[in-house]
């Protein structure tokens, strides 16, 4: 299936031959198709699989085709990040279209404030928006949504994670009754579609590839002591001149601290929401320029970063929940590209592991420590316990234990390939075990969306695009 069988508007499909699209997802292949028709839609596909042209190429062809220039369609995404990068997508799409949009985002000073204000109130064909800052705009400005037509959250269960369920009722409130309605999910609890029965009406849904990572990533893994972890990820980054990595830690303060370490050695950078949003949106177009080789951060750049060539990503802690993994993983072998993924389990973190395998349906292959490393903790798979291990950061016990050599565990049919660092060893069957109920992760809180803004760029022009936060 190609897009021309999805019959755009000449001035959109013109778009889409300039930017080399030429085969639809499957995400695209199922969900464009429904959007055309007017029709509510749950949609859950993981990150890395074309989502944001899923709902963004129907609604730009709606627009082209009514030929109206008032607000037609709102945008909700967890963060400034995915906002902006969901208003760049949508401006290289509409490149021959004329079609306005602007992105709505806290952060910024007064300034960029009253820009947001103004462009609410003067109109936009789409807004993207996080849910803070617009409600306080709609709170305080003389914003007439009576247009619009369409309603678009985009990565659902993050925002239910954040605690925007409440705000985005808040907003639902000030939209007609008569919209189109489209939610799309990385994930699909029970919490997701108690709310989604709330504000669609009778939608059709999509599933693609729940709970998997992409087919062109290598997954490994490596059993340490923490206090292996930083020569382990020193070693890593050393093997070869890597153009882009992403290393994924659990607390900005290791961020912070990891990333002292490594700026000493290599071209890095930390990315964590102590920043102002001017720094922020610098590094992010420095990385995805290749200007910056390494970013490091928490799971604030886990979504909502779209960057194609990535090679690595380095889970320098065991994510808590394993969609988090998912998400983190999702980071590389995008497009169709290949990719890398490393992660560091200590002792009290194996049981998380466990959940993760579970949860991808495949069992990751260990890695050897290097030669030169203290032999790590064994790890016991299916047996680790929540309480159970050794403490992290500890050294093995000895007594009475006669000495192991460390080996892989070999990947299950049709698992990945391992990293190239020594053989898999053949390791012992796994037992059956009932995970706990995952943990909420604990990852840095955003920055308030409604708290009065520090600096942000203007957003570039293209072609006819009307640029509506300019002054």
């Amino acid at each position: 299936m190609s897009f021309t069988s999805f019959n755009f508007e000449s001035s959109l499909q013109e778009g889409l031959d300039a930017m080399g699209f030429d085969r639809p997802t499957p995400i695209q292949e199922k969900a464009i198709p429904v959007i055309l028709e007017g029709k509510d839609l749950i949609a859950c596909a993981q990150t890395g699989t074309g989502k944001t042209a899923a709902f963004v190429l129907p609604i730009l062809n709606k627009i082209s085709k009514a030929g109206t220039n008032t607000l037609n369609t709102l945008i909700l995404a967890p963060t400034r990040e995915l906002a902006i990068q969901i208003d760049q997508q949508i401006q290289g799409f509409s490149y021959f279209l004329g079609v306005s949009s602007v992105p709505i985002y806290g952060g910024g000073d007064g300034i960029v404030w009253e820009q947001q204000k103004k462009a609410l109130e003067t109109g936009a064909e789409i807004v993207v928006a996080t849910p803070g800052r617009l409600i306080a705009l709609l709170a305080g400005g003389k914003i007439d949504l009576t247009t619009l037509e369409h309603l678009i959250l985009d990565e659902a269960d993050r925002m239910m994670d954040m605690g925007f369920s409440d705000d985005i009722l808040k907003i639902v409130n000030y939209l007609p009754q008569d919209r189109q309605t489209i939610l799309f999910s990385a994930t699909m609890p029970p919490k997701i579609r108690q709310f989604s029965m709330k504000i669609l009406r009778n939608p059709e849904e999509i599933s693609i590839a729940i709970g998997k990572t992409a087919e062109g990533v290598t997954q490994s893994m490596y059993s340490v002591f923490d206090g292996q972890k930083e020569a382990l990820v020193r070693h890593i980054l050393s093997r070869k001149a890597y153009e882009a990595v992403i290393i994924f830690a659990s607390t900005k303060d290791k961020v912070k601290a990891l990333y002292k370490v490594l700026r000493k050695q290599f071209e890095i950078e930390a990315f964590h929401s102590d920043l102002e949003q001017v720094e922020r949106e610098k590094i992010m177009s420095d990385f995805k320029n290749k200007k910056v080789k390494i970013l490091i951060g928490t799971d604030i750049i886990s979504r909502g970063i779209d960057v194609v060539g990535i090679e690595l990503v380095i889970n320098f802690d065991t994510p808590s929940d394993p969609e988090d993994y998912v998400h983190r993983v999702g980071r590389t072998a995008r497009a169709d590209k290949e990719g890398e993924a490393i992660t560091f389990v200590n002792p009290k973190d194996q049981h998380k592991f466990v959940r993760i395998e579970k949860l991808i349906g495949m069992q990751v292959t260990q890695n050897p420590l290097p030669e030169d490393f203290e032999r790590g903790p064994e790890y016991s798979g299916d047996k680790a316990k929540p309480s159970g291990g050794q403490q992290a950061g500890s050294k093995p016990k000895s007594k009475n234990k006669k000495k192991k050599k460390p080996g892989q565990r070999p990947a299950a049919e049709g698992g990945q390939k391992p990293t190239g660092e020594g053989q898999p060893q053949q390791g012992n069957s796994r037992q059956k075990h009932r995970p706990k109920k995952p943990q909420t992760p604990k990852t840095d809180a955003p920055q308030s969306e409604s708290s009065a803004p520090a600096s942000a760029e203007k957003p570039s022009k293209f072609g006819q695009r009307k640029n509506v936060i300019e002054s």
